[in-house]
């Protein structure tokens, strides 16, 4: 009894502690959140210049060139450049509900109020029994260190919608079929969402909506799923882990080139098809694991599923032979959601996240120079950003199997041979 009240206590105070520190942490939250990304929008409002190539005209002048075509009801066919689902022509048409405002500059208006949006849903979550504001400020500290590439491009709206789904999916399993389905149709990915779901309701939710809306897009718009040709015909992006062979390779005699292929710098050349095909054959086995880890795992609550979703899409990120500066923002939203758990085991792999974010913004748009010329600074860059990756992936995955995968029973020896004696035969 007296341990018992003392116990509580503890309890009372450490409650007291917590309620004085959550009057101050919303304001201070807040606070960090409105100045850097004022900072962001200094930056993409092009009213002060951040330094390297200006990552602005992809909005300006891809995305607004997707725009025209997709007003007039069908998809940039003749442009292999779009890669992406069907939906993905909402984010792309997305500036047409600010008409009082030019496309470049509404797309930067609407990236910023889905990055509001994803602040609020992770604070509210914070805030709730069980578990914890780290969540919010992960993305809070995360978004920035990857520069203004972060509101010029369409992720951090795919983004917003995957966070809404791991944070409703506990409790709303049929809500996070549907987001998860719709996310998959605006960027693939989101459909990873759905790794560590155990429920029935979810998948079923998941498999009608994306059905449904894949089929409205099909009958409604041509060529709604060209997309799958032109991402079955890229190379290795000069960014993602297999290029790293080709930077080395480049100091050694290598004669292939790098060269502007499918909307993104590429290598191109001898044994580049090698390259790309043995990260194709890693994600499959990436798959293999999860399939098996899903096959073996128990006790998959509401923290587990946010864990398992990063896990996920980090196997996928690195072995991918594209890993561009935006999938980052992916990867600090889905730490940011496991971290509104304290049950999450992803704390470490969420540093690693945030530190790789801060190497990507050095790489690209800081140091993307060097990254083409495969010099000295370069590739240490790409060897410690994507190393971070690795690292975070493998870390992920191991805690994972370990909260989850219950140990197999140790054999239990065989038993020693009895020796049998036999009854003196009777005279």
């Amino acid at each position: 009894m007296v341990a018992r009240n003392g116990f509580e206590r503890i309890r009372t105070a450490g409650d007291h502690v917590d309620t004085k520190g959550a009057g101050r942490s919303p304001l201070w939250l807040l606070a960090a959140w409105a100045v850097t990304r004022a900072a962001l929008l200094l930056f993409v409002f092009r009213v002060h210049v951040f330094p390297g190539p200006d990552v602005t005209t992809d909005v300006s002048v891809i995305y607004r060139g997707w725009y025209e075509v997709l007003r007039q009801g069908t998809f940039p066919l003749d442009d292999v450049t779009w890669q992406y689902p069907p939906a993905a022509a909402l984010a792309i048409l997305s500036p047409a509900v600010l008409p009082f405002l030019s496309y470049a500059h509404a797309f930067f208006v609407l990236a910023c109020l889905s990055d509001a949006v994803v602040l609020a849903l992770l604070a509210y979550a914070g805030g709730r029994p069980g578990r914890s504001p780290r969540g919010a400020w992960v993305w809070v500290a995360g978004v920035p260190l990857l520069g203004p590439t972060v509101y010029a491009r369409y992720d951090l709206m795919v983004t917003a919608v995957a966070v809404a789904a791991l944070l409703a999916g506990a409790r709303h399993p049929r809500v996070l079929g549907a987001l998860a389905a719709v996310g998959a149709l605006v960027k693939v990915w989101p459909a990873l969402l759905l790794a560590g779901a155990v429920r029935r309701r979810a998948w079923v939710s998941a498999t009608v909506t994306g059905a449904g809306v894949a089929l409205l897009f099909a009958v409604s718009v041509p060529g709604a799923f060209a997309f799958l040709t032109f991402q079955r015909d890229r190379g290795t992006e000069v960014e993602s882990l297999g290029a790293l062979v080709f930077h080395v390779a480049r100091h050694f005699g290598w004669r292939g080139e790098v060269l502007l292929n499918y909307g993104s710098i590429e290598f191109l050349g001898p044994w580049v098809n090698v390259v790309s095909t043995a990260a194709l054959a890693l994600t499959g086995a990436a798959f293999g694991w999860l399939l098996l880890w899903r096959l073996r795992a128990r006790e998959l609550t509401g923290a587990v599923l946010a864990d398992a979703a990063l896990t996920a899409v980090l196997l996928f990120t690195v072995t991918s032979r594209v890993i561009s500066p935006q999938y980052l923002v992916w990867l600090v939203g889905l730490a940011a959601v496991c971290l509104t758990h304290r049950a999450s085991r992803m704390g470490g792999p969420a540093l690693m996240i945030t530190g790789a974010s801060f190497l990507t913004v050095l790489e690209f748009p800081l140091g993307f120079s060097h990254v083409v010329l495969s010099d000295g600074y370069g590739i240490t860059l790409l060897v410690l950003r994507n190393g971070l990756l690795v690292a975070a992936t493998l870390t992920a995955a191991r805690r994972l199997w370990r909260a989850t995968v219950p140990p197999r029973p140790a054999t239990p020896p065989p038993p020693h041979p009895t020796r049998t004696t036999r009854a003196p035969l009777s005279s």
